[in-house]
């Protein structure tokens, strides 16, 4: 395993506790798409995704969203968003590798501009219960909770859910947020 100091919140007292490499744990991607084909975009990237899938029942994914563009440049086009819950046992800078390998297979230039217009944008939202903060990933995601392009996908599969250091559930987030963002479901 990488030499990340990976952590597991305790679910009864909240606490963190020292943890292994992690197995077998529940994990939440999002998609996003706002240059070609969007949704064939995000349906190549669930299928990706499922290449990593471990778990007896068939991964989950959410309903597709359209959505305006968050902290882009200006002009930048709407998005279509998802989110995709699988269990995976790889490590999540592994799979943080693969997934970037994979946006840029898909053509998104890794070193434009922060937000620029791109073919896929997928990110780790949480990785069951480990809380990580390396150079390349922190976990859960830091800003998932500020943003509805996350919450409204995630909270059709898992709305009672409480993301690891957040006492709300991602119902209560999305209830909560401060944002003008509109969205809109358009696939189920």
């Amino acid at each position: 395993m990488n030499n990340i100091d990976y952590h597991k919140i305790d679910s009864t007292s909240g606490d963190f506790t020292e943890s292994q490499e992690p197995n077998d744990s529940e994990v939440c991607v999002a998609l996003g798409s706002n240059l070609g084909d969007r949704l064939e975009n995000i349906y190549r990237g669930v299928k990706f995704l499922n290449t990593f899938h471990t778990g007896k029942q068939p991964l989950l994914v959410s309903s597709v969203y359209e959505t305006e563009p968050v902290d882009c440049p200006a002009a930048s086009p709407r998005f279509l968003n998802a989110v995709c819950v699988l269990t995976c046992s790889i490590d999540p800078e592994v799979l943080l590798k693969e997934i970037k390998q994979f946006e840029q297979s898909v053509g998104r230039n890794l070193q434009a501009r922060r937000n620029s217009p791109r073919p896929l944008d997928m990110d780790i939202i949480y990785y069951g219960s480990y809380v990580c903060r390396s150079p390349h990933l922190t976990l859960p995601h830091p800003r998932a909770h500020q943003r509805k392009f996350v919450l409204a996908p995630l909270a059709e599969l898992r709305p009672y859910l409480c993301l690891p250091g957040h006492e709300k559930t991602v119902l209560q987030l999305l209830d909560t947020v401060a944002t003008t963002e509109i969205i809109c479901r358009v696939k189920s």
